[in-house]
């Protein structure tokens, strides 16, 4: 059997193996919670996008995301509903909300998202079972997933107490919660039926639109309607299928703001670091053992050896730096999901990511720290 050399010089330096390990186990976990940031980021500011109920959106060509989505004219709703294989129309109108919170009476911002009541625009049960409460004037339904301090409200919500607020100088009820969940571009969500939308919002414009959800018919083409809505619908409406409008929200966040480049970056980093950390371990090792790599050349060892042995020592640090490295971030994740109202949770996904990112970052820091044995002979290594 061959002896494993790679194992025997890492374990014969404790110290030096113990803060290689601590070393690889903190780039993984800085690794581990930038991804699962980044993985937050577009997880929450798509969860309101996947839930509407329909086949296809229509936005403004000027909309940017769901906090930005501008408005287009309510008639090509119904201009839609000449096209073949559209059902049904709906329009939603969103805006954010300036209310004072009824539980600590300071104020805050929430999106709110009005819609006809007697419509299906959502696919959230708790939401569609309580639309009769959004018929009554000025009553809204709560988002117990909100960023803040709601936890008393929301128990006198779950007992059946009805809870008022101050919004737009206007008193409004809370008459039920459902779940979504806060995000990265708004801290909480109120359902409100469109009537009570426009008493919120004096301003809006009913016939302007900041959501269009088309509901087609049984076997009807998706990709053929959409075509066809293109055609007969004007320049001012832009038609998406509601996988492409997903898509077109979660780009937003990757590519055009900065946090998602930012989370990017920060993953760079850390894998940058990593290398670092387990280059100057190997290189170390080669160095004090220098005498030995050349006594093995002498012998009619070839490079290839050598390299193996400190290729192995690479994937021992990997396999054992990585164990820590992603147990610690399950209770950071847990930490961070309490403190941001955010979905930020281990998944097996991320996990083989950032292992095959540990294994290449330590195998590249094995051949750069070989370099100098490759490219010496033994009597100068002597």
């Amino acid at each position: 059997m061959r002896t494993p050399l790679g194992w025997l010089q890492l374990r014969r330096d404790r110290g030096r193996f113990v803060v290689a390990i601590a070393g690889i186990a903190f780039a993984d976990v800085l690794m581990f919670m930038q991804l699962g940031f980044q993985a937050a980021l577009y997880d929450s500011n798509t969860r309101l996008s996947r839930a509407f109920h329909g086949d296809v959106v229509l936005i403004s060509p000027k909309a940017l995301n769901l906090q930005n989505l501008s408005t287009f004219p309510r008639r090509r709703l119904l201009q839609a509903l000449d096209v073949p294989g559209v059902k049904d129309a709906q329009g939603l109108y969103l805006n954010n909300l300036t209310w004072r919170n009824p539980q600590t009476l300071r104020q805050s911002t929430v999106q709110v998202l009005g819609f006809d009541p007697d419509a299906a625009v959502l696919d959230l049960p708790e939401v569609n079972t309580q639309a009769g409460k959004l018929k009554e004037p000025d009553t809204v339904l709560f988002d117990r997933g909100s960023r803040g301090q709601y936890a008393r409200m929301i128990q006198r919500l779950d007992s059946g107490e009805r809870v008022t607020a101050e919004a737009e100088r206007r008193t409004i009820s809370i008459g039920g919660l459902f779940r979504l969940g806060a995000s990265f571009g708004a801290d909480g969500t109120l359902m409100a039926g469109d009537q009570t939308f426009f008493r919120l919002f004096p301003r809006r414009d009913p016939g302007g639109v900041s959501l269009g959800l088309l509901t087609l018919a049984p076997g009807a083409d998706p990709a053929s309607v959409v075509a066809e809505l293109r055609r007969h619908l004007a320049d001012d409406v832009k038609v998406l299928t509601k996988a492409d409008y997903v898509t077109f929200e979660e780009n937003y966040w990757r590519v055009a703001s900065p946090v998602g480049f930012i989370f990017g970056l920060g993953t760079a980093m850390a894998f940058v670091v990593g290398v670092v950390i387990v280059y100057q371990v190997l290189s170390t090792d080669v160095n004090a053992h220098i005498r030995e790599y050349a006594t093995f050349k002498a012998m009619g060892f070839r490079n290839r050896y050598l390299l193996l042995v400190v290729f192995e020592q690479a994937l021992i640090l990997a396999a054992l730096g990585f164990l820590p490295g992603v147990v610690m971030p399950l209770g950071l994740y847990a930490l961070a999901a309490k403190a941001t109202s955010l979905p930020i949770a281990m998944t097996a996904s991320r996990a083989l990511i950032v292992f095959v990112l540990t294994l290449t970052m330590c195998i590249a820091s094995g051949a750069i720290a070989t370099r100098r044995l490759q490219e010496a002979n033994p009597a100068e290594l002597f």
